[in-house]
């Protein structure tokens, strides 16, 4: 009965979004969305920010999934609620679309509306159609794909941080349209001269100590690992208890889980030693303010490479995940940007001891060329003149 009900409702929203679609399109309407409504941030937020200083003349109003509006309306930020009326009337006579990740299938985009896929990540695990088993709650191999070549047949255009994704993402999404290949718009911030004090003023606001150094832990989450459909596990491998002993003295910790995982961590015992920043939004100013990153297979590694600080790859699963749960588009051990662990205690020699610097360095340096060389402070002027500049 719940499923009927569900399915009429969905069939008369998609009508009435057909409906208003036929209205004249609001020219310089652009609305945003990143991570499903959930977040103000990522290439989405870059874009928005840089027409916002630059291009007053548009109107430009993000897409919110309602339980996440808090962070919206304390920064003053135009929004629609996500699936509203209000947000199908702006969706359905907007311009443009300006998301980084998959709408609804059921949302017919209409035929004046131009659809910028920003995408979120440089890719080393398998995406989409290269992907060779979907292990992911609520879905199949054959009906995941089939709905990301439905979904892809939307897009318009295509951001790329690279050569190498732009390869990829061709592939993989079986993108045949305008790809954009202009480094990311979420990344101008790491060249930008301001970018020093916005670390100061973070730990300030955030009342973090100032005479440590900063650990960032960003790790991905696991496909074959979940509660439930869009809710991910993610078991905290690292301890907490032996990195405060061994390194409280000189460092912090800040943990950063991914936005689909769903834990909620305790760390009332390492209090003054690990802040959980997982609802924060924008990663981009925890990469600011940190001076090592400990990560996995995330592809947050492509965008800290940027300022080629140390980074640590605390892999203890790295068997299961590139052989079952994704697999990798290169050799991950031989191609890292830096030392590969897989116990605690390991991290903590490696935080210790960065190895041999002129190895690391050529390394990094290496990395660097290959994936974040088109990276200069200008991805969001880039794109904003070949998309909305030239429509």
């Amino acid at each position: 009965m719940v499923s009927s009900v569900k399915k009429l409702v969905i069939a008369g929203y998609k009508w009435l979004f057909q409906l208003v679609s036929l209205f004249p399109p609001q020219k310089k309407l652009i609305m945003f969305e990143s991570f499903l409504g959930k977040q103000y941030s990522c290439n989405p937020r870059a874009i928005y920010e840089y027409l916002q200083r630059n291009h007053p003349e548009y109107e430009l109003i993000w897409s919110v999934d309602p339980r996440f509006e808090k962070g919206f309306v304390e920064k003053g930020i135009p929004y629609a609620r996500r699936f509203s009326v209000k947000w199908l009337f702006l969706m359905a006579r907007a311009r443009f679309w300006v998301t980084n990740s998959r709408m609804p299938l059921w949302i017919p985009k209409p035929k004046q509306t131009i659809y910028l896929q920003t995408w979120h990540g440089t890719p080393l695990k398998k995406l989409a159609h290269d992907m060779k088993e979907v292990l992911m709650a609520g879905t199949t191999t054959e009906q995941y794909k089939q709905e990301f070549y439905l979904e892809s047949r939307n897009w318009d255009y295509l951001i790329s941080p690279n050569r190498y994704s732009t390869e990829i993402f061709k592939r993989a999404f079986k993108f045949d349209k305008e790809m954009i290949e202009s480094g990311y718009p979420r990344n101008d911030i790491f060249y930008k001269d301001d970018r020093d004090d916005r670390a100061k003023e973070f730990k300030q606001k955030h009342q973090l100590p100032e005479d440590k150094k900063v650990i960032l832990y960003a790790p991905t989450w696991r496909d074959n690992q979940f509660h439930q459909e869009g809710k991910y596990k993610l078991d905290l491998q690292l301890d907490l208890e032996k990195l405060k002993q061994e390194l409280g003295d000189e460092y912090i910790i800040i943990l950063r889980m991914h936005y689909l995982v769903a834990e909620n961590f305790d760390l009332e015992a390492y209090k003054g030693f690990a802040w959980d920043f997982s609802k924060h939004e924008d990663i981009r100013e925890l990469y600011l303010i940190s001076d090592l990153l400990i990560t996995d297979y995330s592809s947050v590694f492509f965008d800290y490479a940027n300022l080629k600080r140390p980074m640590i790859f605390f892999t203890y699963d790295l068997e299961e995940y590139k052989d079952d749960i994704r697999g990798f588009y290169f050799n991950f051990e031989e191609k890292a940007p830096g030392p590969l662990v897989e116990t605690t205690e390991e991290v903590i020699a490696a935080i210790k001891d960065q190895g041999n610097p002129t190895v690391s360095n050529e390394r990094m340096n290496d990395f660097y060329q290959q994936f974040c060389y088109l990276e200069d402070g200008h991805a969001a002027e880039r794109v904003v003149n070949e998309v909305i500049l030239k429509n």
